[in-house]
């Protein structure tokens, strides 16, 4: 898995109030971050990235074409611009990673006859508890 580097100069950042704890202090500082990164334009990921984040992400990215992450959780803004590139980075992780190909397969005979045996006693059991009941 190759290591995705995004300049700062795609990424752009918005700040407002956000609401939430921390009392008087959420009425006079824009701790919440909005970080836009415009996907569709960007050079530093690859096509098959793109294609997949736009797959398993498709309600983060507005009809700009621009990825769009929220982060209100902390109280200053720092902590909350660093949770938005978490975010953004382990989204961007799990599009880069590639997923094995599933390649049908049939159970062998043994497996098939064993499993077939044990349903052969299972009903042989009840059977056997079925005639005890009608003999009393």
């Amino acid at each position: 898995m190759k290591k995705i580097s995004i300049p700062e100069s795609e990424l752009y950042f918005t700040f407002s109030r956000s609401g939430g704890a921390g009392g008087q202090n959420v009425n006079k500082v824009n701790s919440k971050v909005l970080l836009r990164w415009n996907i569709r334009d960007s050079l530093s990921v690859s096509e098959y990235v793109k294609i997949r984040f736009f797959s398993l992400y498709p309600n983060a990215i507005n009809e700009n074409g621009e990825v769009v992450i929220v982060s209100q959780e902390e109280r200053s803004q720092k902590d909350n611009v660093r949770n938005s590139l978490e975010k953004l980075k382990a989204m961007l992780e799990k599009c880069s990673f590639i997923p094995k190909i599933r390649r049908k397969t049939k159970p062998k005979k043994s497996s098939v006859e064993k499993r077939i045996q044990g349903k052969k006693k299972q009903g042989a059991l009840k059977k056997g508890r079925n005639q005890k009941n009608w003999n009393d």
